[in-house]
């Protein structure tokens, strides 16, 4: 007979184990920084969250449709703002159409389950986002998964396949290490093969592309065989997420995507600030300027390679040095982000720095020298 284990008992011996190996995250006030404060770990990278015409925007939908939606999009959930959002996004985008979520996480699931089947085969890069990645545990797809940026490997994947369909996922650009997919070549290999891709631009809308997104730097709105999901909880700086492609598409999710069908819509607040936030990066082209100028300051100071996105990757020689890095980092009012395993793809700990427009350059390349510095050799400073 099996040895029977109290939920408490499991859960006090899981938790051990993650403090012996250095894995123990916090939720802590380092999330509500002092005004001196370098924030160096959020993924505002356009510094739009705190912007007046956001609140203005959130302020005047609440007062106008109340704090939440109240109900799902296909019930009576839907309002005003949501249309506007998914307008804008579209617009933004260069995308035909456009479907918000109450998260990028659900907008990932939501496609990728609305899309798979036992006869369609989900070709994953081995660095997506864990949403997509729970995404095909949930699609009832068979998976591969295919090393990361591996072209050849996907030619093979897709051209040996026993399934009448496939879809591929990635990422425009990666959260953790920074780097970007070749999006031209990816799209040609899927075209060639009778292939869908689904492409997280969490990373890349207001960042690549003018802040367009890396699919429209690469030519690729529109195109029937591609799709972008999106968050709007980084660039945009407000919260929610969305797919956006043909109107064919969207048809499909509004009818199919568990995470639309059976979840309560975004908030009117949340939609309406982030369609602002659309509007403000088209208009304003600078602020992606000053973001990647920031990236290439922290990169150089830190003696990294450029990453294209925002994120500048700095290694650690352990998750321990990591954390104590970090840590002495924010005893000088730094914050950094501070990711190890199961976080980074490649098992490698890392402090990531994340690029932002309008912080102090001067400060941010301090920042990055101790960081490279701390997270290599321990330090007694």
């Amino acid at each position: 007979m099996t040895a029977m284990v109290s939920m408490h008992d499991w859960l006090t011996a899981a938790g051990r184990d993650r403090h012996v190996a250095g894995l123990v995250r916090r939720t802590d006030d380092r999330r509500h920084p002092r005004k001196s404060t370098l924030d160096l770990a959020s993924n505002d990278y356009l510094s739009l969250s705190t912007d007046p015409r956001l609140r203005a925007a959130a302020v005047q939908a609440v007062e106008k449709y109340g704090a939440g939606a109240g109900a799902s999009r296909v019930v009576t959930g839907t309002t005003p703002c949501h249309t506007e959002l998914e307008r804008e996004l579209a617009d933004l985008t260069g995308q035909p159409a456009a479907l918000g979520f109450s998260s990028g996480y659900t907008a990932n699931i939501g496609v990728i389950t609305a899309l798979g089947s036992p006869d369609t085969l989900l070709i994953t890069d081995a660095h997506i986002h864990a949403s997509l990645i729970d995404g095909a545990r949930l699609s009832r797809s068979p998976v591969a998964i295919c090393p990361h940026n591996d072209l050849d490997a996907l030619a093979h994947l897709l051209r040996d396949r026993a399934q009448e369909r496939a879809i591929v996922a990635v990422e425009s650009i990666y959260s953790v290490l920074g780097d970007a997919t070749d999006l031209q070549r990816t799209a040609a290999l899927c075209a060639e093969y009778d292939a869908f891709l689904v492409v997280d631009e969490a990373h890349g809308i207001g960042v690549a592309g003018n802040g367009r997104g890396a699919v429209h730097a690469a030519g690729l709105a529109g195109a029937p065989h591609v799709a972008v999901t999106a968050t709007l909880s980084k660039a945009l700086g407000a919260q929610g997420g969305a797919v956006l492609g043909s109107p064919l598409l969207r048809e499909h999710l509004v009818n199919t995507a568990r995470t639309f069908i059976f979840d309560t819509g975004l908030a009117p607040a949340a939609a309406a600030s982030a369609a602002e936030a659309c509007r403000i990066i088209a208009a304003e082209p600078s602020r992606v300027e000053d973001l990647h100028r920031a990236a290439v300051a922290i990169a150089d100071a830190a003696g990294v390679s450029r990453a294209p996105g925002a994120v500048q990757s700095i290694p650690a020689d352990s998750p321990e040095q990591a954390i104590a890095a970090a840590d002495q980092l924010y005893e000088r009012d730094i914050v950094v982000g501070c990711f190890r395993p199961p976080s980074v793809p490649d098992g490698v700990s890392r402090l990531r720095l994340v690029a932002r427009a309008g912080i102090d350059l001067h400060h941010a390349e301090d920042a990055a020298r101790w960081a490279a510095q701390w997270s290599r050799a321990a330090s007694t400073v």
